[in-house]
């Protein structure tokens, strides 16, 4: 059985295009399935400002808008044109929102917006997998939405310390539990990296963020403990590569980065 993986496609329908889609079996995407350009300028606008001790900056309404119209669009634009080929099954990186994310951003903002989850799900040949085992032909497949880490706070030490930690404490065991009830798999997908594994933040990030792990280490600790066959994650473009965990091949397939696996 032939599997394709393809690393963040962050909307760029035309590399998308240029990966050999045609006579694989499934294919499946590690997560930020959109554009996120505008979305990360005005995030990291107002880290640097953070930083700095300056006031965030607000963004109008339509900026808002804006920006989660670029992810939405061109997010539903990849996963049609894959669909058209094999089943796609995909988790969602920090670019997706739930339908109840979306719902208080709308709300927020005071403008309407289109459900990403809504709309996917009624894709054919579409499977939204986060936070769900899936057996596909015999081949068992963890699917965990991306979520932040405890440690990665710890690491990163945001100015809102004591908010994110709060809500990582809830992300990261939601995750423990999800992992646990997996058990072992063959194929484990998520959108960051295991911690110290292909995850170390490069130059395109805010200074204070360049050099240190991004990873998970509940992942790191649930692949240690269970030795799933292979391992796919993004989310650290800059980390794309291959490693070994024990017996477990792991994948960071970086930015629209992809390849074909003869499972059986």
């Amino acid at each position: 059985m032939k599997i394709l993986v393809i690393g963040d496609p962050h909307g760029n329908i035309e590399k998308i295009k240029k990966i050999p889609v045609k006579g694989v079996d499934l294919i499946i995407l590690t997560g930020d399935l959109g554009k996120a350009d505008l979305a990360r300028k005005m995030a990291f606008e107002n880290i640097e400002r953070r930083k700095k001790g300056l006031p965030e900056k607000e963004f109008s309404s339509q900026q808002e808008k804006k920006a989660f119209m670029e992810a939405y669009l061109s997010s539903v634009k990849v996963v049609k044109y894959l669909s058209n080929f094999a089943p796609v099954y995909t988790i969602y990186g920090n670019v997706e929102h739930s339908n109840k994310e979306t719902k208080e951003i709308s709300k927020e903002i005071g403008l309407p917006l289109p459900y990403l989850t809504k709309t996917l799900s009624k894709m054919k040949n579409v499977k939204i997998i986060n936070n769900k085992l899936v057996n596909f032909k015999g081949i068992s497949i963890g699917g965990m939405n991306y979520f932040i880490d405890t440690n990665w706070v710890k690491e990163f030490k945001p100015s809102d310390y004591k908010k994110r930690m709060k809500s990582a404490k809830k992300g990261t065991d939601k995750a423990k539990k999800y992992l646990n009830k997996f058990g072992v798999v063959d194929i484990l997908i998520h959108h960051q990296p295991p911690y110290g594994i292909l995850d170390k933040v490069g130059n395109m990030a805010p200074k204070h963020w360049r050099g240190k792990h991004a990873g998970s280490k509940v992942i790191l600790d649930y692949i240690k403990k269970k030795q799933p066959r292979y391992d796919f994650c993004g989310h650290i473009h800059e980390g794309e590569g291959m490693k070994n965990i024990g017996k477990t091949r792991v994948y960071n397939f970086g930015f629209c980065g992809w390849k074909i696996f003869d499972i059986n």
